[in-house]
C-alpha cells in the first residue's frame, strides 16, 4: 500500500459528477485538481449499507474541505454508471459536491495497494495529498467500520498549520511549535 511520502500515482479515471442530463460523467486524472489539496475516499461497493453514510457525511463537509483548498474525490470499483444509479436512487447522495471515481479495471485501487485480498474491491482507505501530490496521511478500515469524516477535516487542519500539533489538536488552539516558541 502507497504510504506517507509517497507520490499519487497517475490515473485516469470515468467519473460521476452530476445527475443533470448531458453532465453526468467527465474524466479525472491525477492533473486535475493540480495544487490542490485532495482527500481520496475509497469505499467498497454501491448500494450498500455503511458506505453510503461515510459518502453522505463527506458531502456534507464538503464546503469545509473548500474553505481549506481541497478537494474530495470519491472512489470504488463500480461503474461511473452504477454510480449514477445509485446517485438518482438514494436521498443522501442524489445532490453529491464531488466526483464518484469509477475504477472499474481496479487500476488505481490496485497501484494504491487498496484492493481487499478477498473480496476484491476497495477498502475503506482514506488519503490526504498535498498540492504538490504527495500523500501527507492514510488511513484504512476494513470493510465492516465507517470512518470519521470529522477527524479527516482535523487532520487536514493540523497538516495546514505546517507546524507541530499534539494529540487531539483542534483548528484555533495553539500548536506545540507556538508553545516550544514561547518557552524558548
Amino acid at each position: 500500500m502507497l504510504t506517507v511520502g509517497d507520490k499519487l500515482p497517475n490515473f485516469s479515471v470515468k467519473a460521476t459528477v452530476s445527475l443533470e442530463k448531458g453532465k453526468e460523467f467527465t474524466t479525472i486524472t491525477q492533473d486535475s485538481y493540480k495544487g490542490k489539496w485532495i482527500i481520496l475516499f475509497a469505499w467498497p461497493k454501491d448500494f450498500t449499507f455503511i458506505c453510503p453514510t461515510e459518502i453522505a457525511e463527506f458531502g456534507k463537509k464538503n464546503k469545509d474541505f473548500g474553505d481549506r483548498d481541497a478537494v474530495v474525490l470519491g472512489l470504488s470499483t463500480d461503474s461511473e454508471f452504477v454510480h449514477h444509479a445509485w446517485r438518482t436512487h438514494h436521498p443522501d447522495l442524489k445532490a453529491l459536491p464531488f466526483p464518484m471515481l469509477a475504477d472499474m479495471k481496479h487500476e488505481l485501487c490496485n497501484a494504491l495497494g487498496i484492493l481487499h485480498k478477498e473480496e476484491g474491491v476497495a477498502l475503506r482507505a482514506t488519503f490526504i495529498i498535498d498540492p504538490t501530490g504527495v500523500i501527507r496521511h492514510v488511513s484504512v478500515n476494513d470493510l465492516s467500520v465507517g470512518r470519521n469524516v470529522s477527524e479527516v477535516v482535523r487532520t487536514l487542519d493540523a497538516f495546514q498549520t505546517d507546524e507541530l500539533c499534539p494529540c487531539n489538536w483542534q483548528k484555533g488552539e495553539e500548536t506545540l511549535t507556538k508553545k516550544l516558541a514561547k518557552a524558548g
